[in-house]
This record gives C-alpha cells, structure tokens and sequence, in this order.
C-alpha cells in the first residue's frame, strides 16, 4: 500500500471551464459589462466553494483504506462483479466517491516481456448513502495483471478530482476460461505396488521399501532414509490403494513476440489441460500428475496441489524453442498438450517411441472444403478488449497467420481456434 501521487485536481472540463470564466472576466471588466462581470465572477466564487469543500474532504479521508479484494479465482470471459467495501464515509453535497484500478495486463502469461503488455482502465462510483461498490474486472483472456487500485472525490458537474486513500497494489492471476473435450479412457503409470495387508511379526522389513516414482512425499520415513543414504516408504498394512502416475507434457514453445492468434492458441491449450486435469481427478482422486513445461515441472497430488498448478498455469506464457536431453524414459502412456507453434513436436513425439502417445493440441482454424463438415472451434474477439477496459497492441489489430501443424501420435485431438474484430 502507498499514499496516492500527486495529480492535477481539475478535469479537463474543470479546467476549460476556469480557463473560460477567467477569460470573461477579464474581458467584461475592460468593457465595463455588468453582467459578463456578475456571471463570471458567480461561476469563479461556485468553482472555489466546489474546490476548497472537496480538498477539506478529501484531506480527512487521506487514510481511507478501500477494501480491494478481487474474486478468487479469477477467470478469463466469467463477468464477475469485484465488490469494493468501506467506502460509506458520509459525503458533501455534489460529491461522490470513485474507485479506479488501473494497470497492465499482460495476456496468456510473460509479465517480464513488456512488449505484450496491454493498459487496463477500470472505474466505478458508490452510490450516495451506501459503503460498496461494485466494479466490473474482467479480462478476455488468460494473463496476469499487474495494477493499482485508489479512491478519487469527484463532483457531480465533472470539475474537481481529488486524490483520497491508500493506493493498493494487486497482481491478480487470470485462468482461462473453461473449454470442454471428450471424456478419456487412460492407461497410467503405478507408482507403487498394490498395498495390501500382510502379517509378519517385523514390521520394518515387511512394511518398508525403497522409494519409488508416483510414492507420496508424506510416506517418506525420513529417519530411516538418513540411516541408509536412501529414500525409504512406509506402506500402511491397512492402505490397500494403488497410485497410479499421469505423465503430462505442457510444450509451451513459440514466438518471443507472440502475435495475439498465437496467444489465443496457447489461452485454449492451456484450458484444455485444466478440463483434463479437473475431469481426471473427479474420476479418481489418488492420481498423481507429473507435469513437465518447458520451463517448470510441477507433481499435483491433490486438490490443493491442482489449484496452486492452474494459478501457476495462468501466467505461462511461450519460451523460444530450444534443444532438450530431457526425454520421456520408460513405459506407459503420455499425455502431450501443444500448440501450432511448437515447432519442435514432432522431433519430441518421434524420441518417445515407442510408448503410446496422446496429443492434444490447438491449432488455427483452416479452409475446409464444401463437403467437410466444419469442427467446432473457439472464437476470440479483438472487440473484447476495449470492451473489457484493455488497451490491444495495435499489432494485434492485424491478423496474423499460423500454420497448422500436422504431426502422426496415438491418439490426437484437435481445438480449433479463430479470432475476430
């Protein structure tokens, strides 16, 4: 939090209006005109009552502290209302109090690379009487936003804007907005052995094993993994689950400067890996999912695990296509989710032959013939922005054209994606 800056207290309007008043009076005295000199001298003394009861206010509400607190969370396209409270202090007549976020929102993630960064303008008033507002923050898109929230006295006519508050500092985290595919069948990785009850009279010996792939960190018998230099598990004599372990590759490999149809791919990958994750975990909650980008690796044991990966999912943004050693070893099924921009996929799925490989990927919509039935795809419009209170890169306004990659797997799905003005 921080006390707001120093800004101009007129309005555009304010200030051609005093410019105005000035101009008549002084042009009226030096005519001797009555009534230009009653009229503006009337508008200069209504402008300084206005100005000096709006700067005495706005002095007393100095350590106003608005509370900020934006949904949780939040989602790309949902419309949801963020609810600003403790704004009810009593008012002079002509005055109302405003709530302004303003800040950069930067789409599909990559808040260090400014040359994606869109301005974000957002505002509302409270009404008179009430300590609430309520403030329309919606994004058309998956990004981060980083922005400053802060309180202005204005009055009714548009004159005066006076600085009151604490300013508040948010870096909201904005998912995508929800996609849905077809329901899968999988095949998964045990990472443990079937637990079943055994008798022994030596509990160590038949209750403890070495640590295995897909083993919850919690089962870890860290005093006896210290006595021998080796991760040891317990296995409970009452626990009969299997874990079983969900390979998942995230290839976020593109451009440095994205163009906005690029971003829009990465946007509907990323919400079909989080449909897959949800849909999963519903199914079977002792999954554990091993997920790999290309910069970040996470493992999502549990709901909590799931929640902290989609936040952090939110603000991946394309890194450029780069040579890796890091190739899938062993069996079982893996689960790619790329876009058109991955350049490198199919050398990627060709280094993990043999094992069965599911592909799910964005790719631009193409032209299809008149006999092919056109797929459903997910549509992006560039209007949104500014409806929305963002500022588009004007090389965005631009539509760009991406290729569709064609690339042979297991098991491909495709979402098909377009944007519009």
């Amino acid at each position: 939090m921080e006390k707001p800056r120093f800004r101009p207290v007129f309005t555009p309007i304010g200030a051609i209006t005093l410019v105005v008043a000035l101009v008549i009076l002084v042009r009226s005295l030096y005519a001797r005109n009555p009534h230009e000199i009653l009229l503006s001298f009337a508008v200069l003394l209504f402008m300084l009552a206005l100005g000096f009861t709006g700067w005495w206010k706005a002095k007393k509400l100095e350590l106003l502290e608005p509370g900020w607190k934006p949904p949780f969370p939040m989602t790309s396209g949902a419309g949801e209302e963020t609810i600003i409270r403790g704004l009810g202090e009593p008012l002079p007549l002509f005055f109302r109090l405003h709530f302004i976020v303003r800040g950069k929102f930067f789409p599909t993630g990559g808040s260090v690379n400014k040359n994606n960064a869109c301005p974000f303008f957002a505002e509302t008033s409270v009404p008179r009487g009430e300590a609430v507002a309520h403030l329309a923050l919606d994004f058309p898109m998956s990004g981060i936003f980083h922005g400053k929230g802060f309180c202005r006295l204005r009055d009714i006519f548009g004159l005066y804007s006076f600085p009151c508050g604490i300013t508040l500092t948010r870096t909201i985290n904005v998912r995508s907005a929800p996609c849905f595919g077809k329901k899968l069948q999988i095949q998964t990785l045990s990472g443990a052995e079937d637990r079943k009850t055994k008798n022994s009279t030596n509990e160590e010996r038949f209750y403890m094993r070495e640590y295995t792939p897909g083993d919850r960190l919690r089962d870890i018998n860290w005093k006896s993994s210290e006595k021998i230099d080796a991760l040891i598990t317990r296995i409970s004599p009452d626990n009969q689950e299997k874990i079983n372990r969900i390979e998942i590759y995230f290839r976020n490999y593109g451009p440095e400067k994205p163009s906005l149809e690029a971003l829009w791919l990465l946007d509907r990958a990323k919400s079909r890996l989080s449909y897959f994750l949800r849909n999963l975990m519903d199914e079977n909650a002792n999954f554990i999912f091993t997920i790999r980008s290309a910069k970040v690796n996470w493992e999502i044991q549990d709901s909590e695990d799931l929640e902290d990966f989609l936040e952090a999912l939110a603000g991946l943004s394309f890194f450029p296509p780069q040579n890796s050693a890091d190739f899938p070893s062993g069996t079982g099924n893996i689960y790619i989710f790329s876009t058109a921009c991955d350049l490198g996929l199919a050398g990627f799925i060709s280094a993990c032959h043999p094992r069965h490989i599911s592909l799910f990927i964005t790719q631009p919509e193409t032209v299809f013939k008149a006999t092919q039935t056109k797929p459903k795809h997910e549509t992006l419009y560039k209007r949104d922005f500014p409806a929305k209170g963002c500022v588009p890169l004007l090389r965005w306004l631009l539509r760009t054209k991406i290729n569709p990659l064609y690339v042979d797997a297991g098991m491909v799905e495709k979402i098909y994606t377009e944007t519009r003005l």
